[in-house]
């Protein structure tokens, strides 16, 4: 296990409380790097997951220009993060900051948030490389560290007890550090290494009666696995290749949103000229 002082640091330290709404939860700082564009600032990213900022997550429909017809869209309103500042295991402060969703995914319920803070953040989680992810056992040291019913962060120590847990066909960790609500979007992070293996987000909840009895001891964390994926499919890789970086990933999400509209609305046209009998004379 960790020695002291590397807990605080790579555990307890990288990890914030967010807020969407009336909705709340935790996050882990994963990205502080200067901005290529602006090097006396600094872009930061909080991970969280995506059901903890969906109230934050709309969508509408908008007349596109360019399009002559209307599409759906998202948007986003804006959220808050909560930073703290400690001195040894004394919470000495806790700053808000707003932030923006750049990418987000409710099928791994993952989602990225963008600080508006340019501040360099201090304590950053470090994702397990993607290599190493074979490497993990069952009874190896784990910590929950998160924002239990929205109180300040702390963690809490266990072990893994599955390392293939599929819910609704996705993978989970299984860990016996306890979870609760308001945990989600916190880190499961490796006690003996401090890297982070996901993000909670589910407990175990049986209904008793006219209650609930949730095994707080059974709780779930997005396989590394995923984290990867969502990091490939969003476009995400200046996360964890220090070759890339963020304008280049937001390029690359914006050319590839364009055109995936493309595709979408050529085959939509096509779907249409089909069912009024228009074939091709070629």
């Amino acid at each position: 296990m960790l020695g002291n002082e590397e807990l605080h640091k790579q555990i307890l330290y990288p990890v914030t409380r967010v807020r969407a709404g009336s909705s709340g939860g935790s996050g882990v700082v994963v990205y502080s790097e200067p901005d290529p564009k602006n090097p006396d600032e600094y872009i930061n990213i909080v991970f969280t997951c995506q059901h903890v900022v969906d109230a934050s997550i709309k969508m509408r429909d908008e007349f596109d220009s360019v399009l002559k017809r209307n599409r759906k869209t998202d948007y986003f309103e804006e959220v808050v993060v909560e930073i703290f500042q400690y001195l040894g295991s004394r919470l000495v402060s806790s700053n808000a900051t707003t932030g923006d969703i750049i990418a987000y995914d409710k099928y791994h319920d993952l989602a990225a948030i963008k600080l508006h803070n340019p501040n360099k953040m201090d304590y950053v989680a470090t994702i397990i490389p993607e290599d190493e992810i074979k490497n993990i056992r069952l009874f190896d040291n784990v910590v929950t560290s998160g924002c239990s019913l929205l109180h300040d962060p702390f963690g809490n120590s266990g072990t893994i007890t599955s390392l293939r847990e599929i819910i609704e066909q996705k993978n989970y960790i299984m860990a016996n550090a306890p979870a609760i609500f308001g945990n989600s979007g916190g880190g499961l992070f490796h006690g003996d290494t401090g890297n982070l293996l996901g993000l909670t987000s589910r407990v175990t909840v049986n209904q008793m009666g006219f209650g609930l009895d949730i095994q707080a001891w059974m709780n779930f964390s997005t396989h590394p696995d995923r984290l990867y994926e969502f990091i490939d499919n969003q476009e995400l890789h200046f996360l964890v290749d220090g070759s890339d970086d963020y304008h280049k990933a937001m390029t690359r999400r914006t050319d590839r949103r364009k055109e995936a509209i493309r595709e979408f609305f050529v085959s939509d046209e096509s779907d249409e000229q089909k069912d009024f009998g228009v074939v091709d004379n070629g």
